[in-house]
């Protein structure tokens, strides 16, 4: 845990490798994460979901549909790692996407998508083969090729980082 509200589990940090345990451990968190969600986003209210985690940040609503967003976006990703050679991917633009209408629903909708995603997402994980897991694509925004096991390890932070975005946010503003 850090100070930082922006990083409050710290920065993602890539290994240079990723050894078959450590991709079993970020498939095991990416497995789990839908439910330690929903266990926490059930108890916020409207006013709590409308506050923000820190100043200039997203309300926690926010935060909720861009898991959503983001987390479709990276089993796409790992679909085209899985189907392409070395394909390059788009790119989205987060801040302008947390803005659009849609964001302002019930985040109970985004917490259905992010829970029968990661079903799906976690059994193609889990089907293919260990080898595959250095397939890469090209990311427009990241120096070179990005290596399936490193997204994988990234969205297993991803995830706890936004819930400790949510959990930070929903001390701030207590109903």
């Amino acid at each position: 845990m850090t100070d930082d509200a922006r990083y409050p589990i710290g920065k993602f940090a890539p290994k240079t490798s990723y050894s078959p345990q450590d991709v079993t451990e970020s498939v095991k968190q990416i497995t789990l994460f839908p439910e330690k969600l929903e266990v926490v986003v059930k108890t916020l209210t409207d006013k709590q979901l409308n506050s923000k985690y820190r100043t200039d940040g997203w309300t926690l609503r926010q935060v909720i549909h861009h898991i959503a967003d983001s987390h479709m976006n990276a089993y796409i990703r790992t679909k085209w790692a899985l189907t392409e050679t070395e394909p390059l991917i788009k790119d989205y633009n987060e801040r302008a996407w947390a803005e659009t209408c849609d964001n302002k629903i019930d985040p109970t909708v985004s917490l259905q998508i992010i829970k029968y995603l990661h079903i799906r997402w976690v059994a193609l994980l889990n089907g293919i083969n260990p080898s595959e897991f250095g397939r890469k694509f090209l990311h427009p925004k990241r120096d070179g090729l990005f290596p399936l096991d490193r997204m994988i390890a990234l969205y297993a932070w991803h995830g706890e980082h936004h819930l400790q975005h949510i959990i930070n946010g929903s001390k701030m503003e207590n109903g």
